[in-house]
């Protein structure tokens, strides 16, 4: 049996993005308010009930909250051009030591509508 546990967090950031068709406003310094989502895929290890320790994860999660939150996204090491689809990969590449590693990474901004979705799930 396999379980997926999630485990969600938000952050306020700005960023400038150099693109073709809403130009003007995107290279402006704006913000917005990220929510990310991470889930780990295993099996429930029967000593614990649990497929990971939600408190770790939550701990990992606020560290990466900290990276991120009220950050101008343009200058975070290692982040690249600030676009959702870095940021998946951004935080699963930050939380890929986690046993086991995440199977997906969300990120999304619920004003705007706008949502990534990255699978690492073998096979995807």
């Amino acid at each position: 049996m396999q379980f997926t546990v999630h485990q969600r967090f938000f952050f306020d950031a700005a960023h400038t993005l150099q693109r073709e068709i809403e130009a003007a406003g995107s290279r402006r310094i704006h913000g917005h308010t990220y929510h990310a989502e991470v889930a780990v895929r295993g099996p429930r290890d029967p000593a614990t009930g649990m497929v990971i320790d939600l408190g770790h994860l939550r701990a990992r999660l606020q560290e990466m909250r900290e990276r991120l939150d009220h950050h101008l996204l343009d200058e975070v090491p290692g982040l690249g051009t600030p676009t959702l689809e870095n940021l998946c990969l951004f935080i699963a590449r930050a939380l890929s030591d986690l046993q086991p590693a995440p199977s997906q990474v969300r990120v999304w901004r619920d004003a705007m509508g706008d949502a990534c979705t990255l699978d690492l799930s073998p096979g995807a």
